[in-house]
């Protein structure tokens, strides 16, 4: 929402100094399709042949998320503290094996059909239940099921800032297609010198409205969009990291509720629940 606004202002307030200082929309609207052609083509060109496919198709999914913001409300938080405090407090009663058939098959499991947000984020739900394989199953120690984690997440990490990265470099390249729009608006001026100065002057603001609409293209609309892919995919990371920070607590021989505060003390302050609003939650889970 905050994006369209921003949209809206930066694009109002260029206008409203222009129309101030006594400009007319037609001197911006006469040459704005075909400048806008050459800036918008050339740089879809150079975005598509500077990325190799699996980025292009990152970008294409990614490009709508600043809309919709983050996936991970303070409610969704609150499902993932409740879910593993289940997994952990049943491990608890039965015994790490108990939990076997539940990280191997989850969307069969008892215990992750309750947590409709968890089981339908499979990147998440990959995360946490491979890395419960690795507990349950003794093959790793906890320090070295920590380690994988934190590789997991770096590899999370890598991928979901290529997206932003990507766009921001195109938002860089807007200004130079400026102005090599404009150098082409120059070179068609030339052929009308010996016409009167109007003409002339006409072709030339035509010109100078390709350097102005690639610096704002880039600047004010394709840049903040990259920046806001970026600061949704950190936002996402901190999800991981709860679920990491709970496991390893658990695994470390933390108490079912001191790990899920551990988990808690993971998550952003601005979407964290209260200690003790988790602790009533969390106080009404039975094991099964």
């Amino acid at each position: 929402m905050f994006l369209i606004i921003g949209y809206v202002l930066a694009l109002g307030a260029v206008m409203v100094g222009f129309l101030w200082e006594g400009g007319k929309i037609a001197t911006l609207l006469h040459p704005l399709l075909p400048e806008g052609t050459m800036i918008v083509g050339a740089a879809v060109g150079g975005f598509l042949a500077s990325n190799p496919m699996p980025i292009i198709k990152a970008v294409a999914a990614n490009i709508m998320k600043p809309l919709k913001g983050s996936k991970y409300p303070k409610a969704v938080y609150m499902e993932a503290l409740m879910m593993q405090y289940e997994v952990y407090v049943n491990i608890k009663k039965g015994g790490l094996l108990a939990l076997e058939q539940d990280v191997n098959d989850p969307h069969s499991s008892s215990i992750f059909k309750k947590y409709e947000a968890m089981l339908h984020d499979h990147h998440a739900l990959d995360f946490f239940c491979d890395s419960m394989k690795l507990l349950i199953n003794g093959s790793a120690k906890i320090d070295e099921i920590d380690q994988v984690m934190d590789r997991d997440l770096d590899v999370h990490h890598t991928e979901s800032a290529a997206p932003g990265a990507a766009v921001n470099n195109l938002a860089d390249s807007m200004p130079a297609f400026g102005i090599v729009a404009c150098v082409v608006g120059i070179i068609i001026t030339m052929g009308f010198l010996d016409q009167p100065p109007n003409v002339i002057g006409a072709k030339v603001g035509a010109a100078l409205v390709g350097t102005m609409l690639g610096i704002f293209v880039g600047y004010a609309i394709v840049g903040p969009l990259a920046k806001n892919m970026d600061q949704v995919s950190a936002i996402e990371s901190h999800f991981f990291n709860a679920l990491r920070a709970g496991l390893v607590a658990f695994g470390n021989g933390a108490a079912p509720v001191t790990a899920v505060e551990f988990a808690r003390r993971a998550i952003p302050s601005s979407e964290r629940p209260g200690a003790q609003e988790l602790e009533e939650v969390v106080r009404q889970i039975k094991p099964r």
